[in-house]
């Protein structure tokens, strides 16, 4: 795949690994499929002497991992993200196959920023988590044993992803999509006008921002759009507070 191509957009997210090993070798899987760019959220080990073994050739993808403090600064950028996760949670974005989501990210990826995030090999990704990202995906594994480790996963991700480059459909309509950062900017604006317009119950905001969360996020808001919506959200604020 030439450089410049749409791998070379797509980043490869693990939130909170515990395993160095996991880490290196999520690099080789990587590696052998194209890809390269590795972000880390709060790793408990790392850099490790097991995560570069395990890598054998791919000590390079490990060498240029980003660390991160959090998911968003992870996400930072990006205007398309896949969140992977087996549990079946219920104010989430309709899950994906992994097929389809690696089409999805792949026709994203020919001009913007994306990123495939991977949660903790124990506990996976928090829903606070699963809620920052555009799409949720799983891996339809067996039913009477679904565990794969976390390289596992990110090994049948990065195919899928590759395989998807090999034929990507359509070109990507050139819309200028919100970033990840102007979109949170813009979920955490309408928490605030909705909370103090009385709407939101202070003491329990989470289903509600969830659902809006799922709703916006099924239209892939562009960036004009949430312009506009924060525009909306401002000229209510201020008749708010002129008691208009």
């Amino acid at each position: 795949m030439k450089a410049g191509g749409p791998l070379s957009r797509i980043r490869i997210v693990l939130s909170r690994p515990s395993h160095p090993g996991n880490i290196g070798a999520a690099a080789r899987a990587m590696k052998t499929m194209g890809l390269a760019r590795l972000y880390l959220v709060r790793p408990r080990k790392f850099p490790d002497p097991e995560a570069r073994a395990m890598a054998a050739g791919a000590v390079d993808v490990l060498e240029s991992a980003q660390v991160c403090a959090d998911l968003d600064a992870a996400l930072e950028g990006t205007r398309f993200s896949v969140a992977m996760s087996a549990r079946r949670r219920e104010l989430s974005h309709p899950p994906l196959e992994a097929r389809a989501a690696a089409q999805e990210l792949v026709r994203a990826a020919q001009r913007d920023e994306v990123a495939l995030v991977f949660g903790n090999e124990t506990v996976g990704l928090s829903n606070e988590e699963v809620m920052r990202c555009g799409r949720i995906a799983r891996i339809p594994s067996d039913s009477v044993y679904k565990s794969l480790n976390l390289a596992q996963a990110v090994q049948v991700m990065a195919y899928e992803v590759r395989m998807a480059t090999l034929d990507p459909g359509a070109a990507a309509p050139r819309i200028e999509y919100a970033t990840h950062e102007e979109t949170e900017n813009f979920y955490a604006h309408l928490e605030r006008s909705l909370t103090a317009s009385g709407f939101l119950q202070a003491g329990n905001p989470r289903r509600l921002m969830d659902r809006l969360r799922r709703l916006f996020a099924r239209a892939r808001l562009e960036k004009v759009e949430v312009n506009i919506l924060r525009g909306m959200l401002a000229a209510w604020d201020d008749g708010d507070r002129s008691g208009k």
